[in-house]
């Protein structure tokens, strides 16, 4: 099993990017994910400066999909078009980027959902497989996350998993958020029954309750039985830390109960 510690952007977020660019040299890590939104949106010119970066430091990347004002399961066929767009765009710019990763969240149901009962569902497994498809074209390997309770997401339980695996016809892994799974109470199936697609993880803390993006072990998150179900797993890949503070104590602390595990 191959492991490596990262950390997201969003601790960073608020400062205007070219003032967050020092933020991603860190002690713990070399591998950051970085998120294309917001005042970190990414550009054509803000890729040439985070190359620079990664031949002077030896970064590795990931990309964080936006997410704000996203739905690629929207009604709406302009809105939904205009918000997969938005979406190929960011994947020409990982691949720009040489990332290694590409995060991006599932669609939501919307009002019209009453009407037309299973629609999200659908619209959302054809966005994924376009997206899938334009990643591929590429170079670049997309992976979708579970998302978290209470808003209306059509993929956040263990079983709208399993139904998307069979319905997408395309294979594709998964990120695993334990902050999100923590919230359901379903880490450990979804590690169990998924370890085996789970390309990437996030890790945060919460009360089990919504998501707070604490920094790790400040909530009720057991880690000690999650490290251990992680490293009793197939995965190999990326654990992502997305707290919005003590990132660097994040890594410390995964690192020694992944040692000691």
């Amino acid at each position: 099993m191959d492991i490596e510690f990262a950390a997201s952007t969003l601790f960073c977020l608020h400062k205007p990017f070219e003032d967050a660019l020092s933020d991603l040299i860190l002690d713990e890590t070399r591998c950051i994910e970085l998120v294309d939104d917001g005042l970190h949106a990414l550009t054509r010119r803000r890729v040439e400066r985070l190359l620079e970066m990664k031949a002077s430091y030896g970064l590795r990347y990931a990309v964080h999909a936006p997410f704000t004002d996203v739905n690629i399961a929207a009604y709406d066929d302009g809105l939904r078009e205009g918000v997969l767009r938005r979406i190929e765009r960011s994947i020409r710019l990982a691949s720009a980027l040489k990332a290694e990763a590409f995060v991006f969240h599932p669609g939501a149901t919307t009002a019209m959902e009453h009407f037309y009962p299973g629609k999200a569902w659908d619209l959302n497994t054809r966005s994924v497989g376009r997206l899938l498809r334009y990643a591929d074209d590429y170079g670049v390997s997309a992976m979708i996350e579970n998302v978290p309770e209470p808003f209306p997401f059509v993929m956040k339980s263990v079983e709208d998993f399993k139904r998307f695996f069979d319905d997408v016809g395309v294979e594709v892994d998964m990120v695993l958020d334990v902050a999100h799974s923590h919230i359901r109470g379903e880490t450990l199936e979804f590690v169990s029954r998924f370890g085996d697609r789970v390309g990437h993880i996030h890790v945060s803390d919460n009360h089990g309750q919504m998501d707070k993006h604490l920094q790790v072990g400040e909530g009720s998150v057991d880690w000690e039985e999650t490290v251990a179900a992680v490293r009793a797993s197939p995965f190999s890949g990326w654990i992502v830390v997305e707290s919005y503070k003590g990132v660097e104590e994040s890594i410390r602390l995964l690192r020694k109960l992944t040692t000691e595990a």
